[in-house]
C-alpha cells in the first residue's frame, strides 16, 4: 500500500469516528469523507481493488471506533457486524468510483449520495439491520443543530454532510489545481452548514410544545441482565414492584418500567396471560391507587399443528411449535399487547430463517443470543390510557428506525414510551449512543420521550430533543414528573422516508445511464 493513501485512509476512518456522539466532535463529519474522495479520484484510473482497500481501511475504523461496545455482549456477532456493514459502505465508494470513471464527476456525486441514501435504507430494511452508523444519526447530541428534522428525518442529515463534503472536495480539487485556495468555493460549503444550523436554532428557540399534559412515573430496576435478572418469578418481581410504589407514595399516574421487567421465562401464556393471578393482583393494585403500567414482559404462544404454526414458530418437539414473544402491556379495559417488531439481529431472530434455518437448524447465529426467534406484529399498538391519553409502546431497539416510529405516531400517538435493558453492554458507548438516538426521535416527530431502562440511562425528554430529567447508569431510582403530549403529524411522520424515495429514482436513471452507455 501506498504510504499516502493509507495516511489518508486511516484519516477519514479517525474523521468519521471522532465526529460520532458521545464523546466525538460534530462538525469533523463534514470533512470526513474527503480523504476518502481523494484517494479515489487519484485512483480512478488505475485500481479498482485498491479503492476498495483503502475504503475498507477508512469504514473498517469508523465501525470499530463507533460500535466496539458489541463486543461486551458478543464477540462474534461484533466483529461480524464491523466487518460486514465497512464491506457494504466500501462497494458504495466503489460504485462511485465506476459512474465516474465510465460517465463523468458530475453525475458520480450526484450517484455517490443518491446511493449511498439509498444504501442507508437499505440497511434500515434488511434483516441483517445495523441501523446505528447512519450519518444523520451523528448530530443526535448536538439536536439543537438539527430541528429541521421534523421535515426530512434523519436521511435529510446524511444528505446534508454528503453535500458539504463533496463541496469541500471540489475546493480541494481547485486548489490543487492552481495552487490557489479558492474562496468561491470554501465559502459554499461554509454556508451550506451554516444556513441550516441558523434555521434550526431559530426552531429551537421559538418551538412552544406544551399540550395537554400527563403524570407519569419512570421505574428504573438497575438489575444485572447477565447475573440477576432472569432468575427470579414475576410475582417476586411483582412484590417489589409494589413495595417501590408504596414507598414512593405513587398515585394518579401512568408507571413506565423496563424491557422484560417481569422477565420470569418463559413468561405467560399469550391468550390466557390477562386471567393470570399475577395480572389480576397487579391491576387490582394500580387500581387502588389510580395508576396504569406500560411494562415489559415475555409471552409466549403454543402450536400443535402444521396447518396452524407461523413462520416465526419454533419447532420444540414432534407436533409441537411456539412463538416467543419480547412484549408490553398495559392494564387497561381493552387489555392490549404489543409484540417487539424489530429485532436485535442473532440475539432475537434468525435473519432469513426459511432459509437459513433448514441449514443450521434451531438455533441462532452465536451473536450472544437465544436458541428461539422471537415472533412479531405487522401493525404499531398504541395503549389508550383510561385518562384518553395515547402512548406508543416502543421496545428498545426499535427506537433506531425513524419511519417505523412513525407508524405509531399516524396511528395517534401522543408521546412515545420506551421500555429497554442496555445492561448487555456495560458501562460503554452503547446505553449512551442510544440514549442520544432518542432525541432524534422526539425531534422527528414532536413527541415527549418516557425512556426506562433496566439498565442504562432512565430519562424524559422534551419534544425539543432535551433531557429534561435522567437517573444515571448504573443506579436504581424512580422519576416522577409531568411530560407533555401532542398530537401533532410532522410533515417527516406524514411522509416517512420521502429523501430516499428521490434518491432512489435518481440512483436507477444513472445505473440505466450507466449500463446503457457504451465504452
Amino acid at each position: 500500500m501506498k504510504k499516502k493513501y493509507f495516511i489518508l485512509s486511516i484519516l477519514s476512518g479517525l474523521l468519521f469516528g471522532l465526529s460520532w456522539p458521545t464523546y466525538g466532535f460534530i462538525f469533523l463529519i463534514f470533512i470526513s469523507l474527503v480523504p476518502l474522495l481523494i484517494i479515489e479520484d487519484d485512483l480512478r484510473n488505475k485500481s479498482t481493488f485498491k479503492i476498495f482497500s483503502y475504503s475498507f481501511i477508512s469504514f473498517f475504523m469508523w465501525n470499530s471506533i463507533t460500535s466496539f461496545w458489541l463486543l461486551n455482549s458478543t464477540v462474534f456477532g461484533g466483529i461480524f457486524a464491523i466487518v460486514l456493514y465497512s464491506t457494504l459502505m466500501s462497494i458504495v465508494i466503489l460504485l462511485f468510483s465506476k459512474i465516474s470513471k465510465k460517465l463523468n464527476s458530475k453525475l458520480g456525486f450526484i450517484f455517490l449520495v443518491t446511493s449511498w441514501i439509498v444504501f442507508e435504507k437499505f440497511n434500515l430494511s434488511w434483516e441483517f439491520s445495523w441501523p446505528s452508523l447512519l450519518i444523520g444519526n451523528s448530530f443526535s447530541d448536538s439536536h439543537k443543530l438539527i430541528q429541521w428534522y421534523e421535515y426530512t428525518g434523519v436521511l435529510g442529515g446524511t444528505l446534508w454532510v454528503l453535500v458539504v463534503n463533496i463541496l469541500f472536495f471540489r475546493a480541494y480539487k481547485a486548489f490543487k489545481r492552481t495552487n490557489q485556495y479558492n474562496i468561491k468555493s470554501i465559502s459554499l460549503g461554509l454556508i451550506t452548514i451554516a444556513i441550516p444550523i441558523i434555521i434550526s436554532l431559530f426552531i429551537y428557540k421559538n418551538y412552544e410544545g406544551t399540550e395537554n399534559q400527563v403524570n407519569i412515573s419512570i421505574i428504573q430496576p438497575n438489575i444485572d441482565p447477565y447475573t440477576e435478572k432472569y432468575g427470579r418469578t414475576n410475582l417476586e418481581i411483582l412484590d417489589e414492584f409494589t413495595n417501590t410504589i408504596e414507598n414512593n407514595n405513587i398515585d394518579n399516574s401512568l408507571i413506565i418500567t423496563p424491557e422484560t421487567y417481569f422477565s420470569e421465562s418463559p413468561g405467560y401464556e399469550l391468550d390466557s396471560f390477562f386471567d393470570t393471578l399475577f395480572y389480576q393482583k397487579l391491576d387490582s393494585f394500580l387500581d387502588d391507587r389510580n395508576s396504569q403500567i406500560i411494562s415489559g414482559i415475555q409471552f409466549y404462544k403454543i402450536y400443535n399443528s402444521l396447518k396452524t404454526k407461523t413462520s416465526t414458530s419454533n419447532f420444540i418437539r414432534n407436533n409441537t411449535w411456539v412463538d416467543v414473544y419480547n412484549s408490553s402491556f398495559i392494564n387497561s379495559e381493552k387489555k392490549q399487547v404489543y409484540h417487539k417488531s424489530k429485532l436485535v439481529v442473532g440475539v432475537e431472530n434468525l435473519p432469513y430463517k426459511k432459509i437459513l434455518e433448514p441449514i443450521l437448524g434451531n438455533i441462532l447465529l452465536d451473536f450472544g443470543g437465544t436458541v428461539m426467534t422471537r415472533a412479531t406484529q405487522p401493525y404499531r399498538t398504541v395503549y389508550e390510557s383510561e385518562s384518553n391519553n395515547y402512548v406508543a409502546p416502543i421496545i428498545c431497539y426499535e427506537l433506531m428506525y425513524g419511519e417505523f416510529v412513525g407508524e405509531y405516531v399516524r396511528n395517534g400517538a401522543e408521546a412515545l414510551a420506551i421500555l429497554t435493558n442496555e445492561g448487555w453492554w456495560g458501562d460503554s458507548q452503547g446505553h449512551k449512543q442510544l440514549l442520544s438516538y432518542s432525541k432524534l426521535r422526539s425531534i422527528e416527530f414532536r413527541k415527549s420521550i418516557i425512556r426506562s431502562a433496566n439498565t442504562g440511562v432512565s430519562a424524559i425528554i422534551s419534544q425539543r430533543g432535551d433531557i429534561v430529567t435522567s437517573i444515571p447508569y448504573n443506579k436504581k431510582g424512580i422519576i416522577n414528573d409531568t411530560i407533555n403530549l401532542s398530537k401533532k403529524i410532522t410533515f417527516y411522520a406524514k411522509y416517512g422516508d420521502y429523501i430516499f424515495r428521490i434518491s432512489l429514482f435518481f440512483f436507477l436513471i444513472i445505473s440505466l445511464f450507466f449500463f446503457a452507455k457504451k465504452k
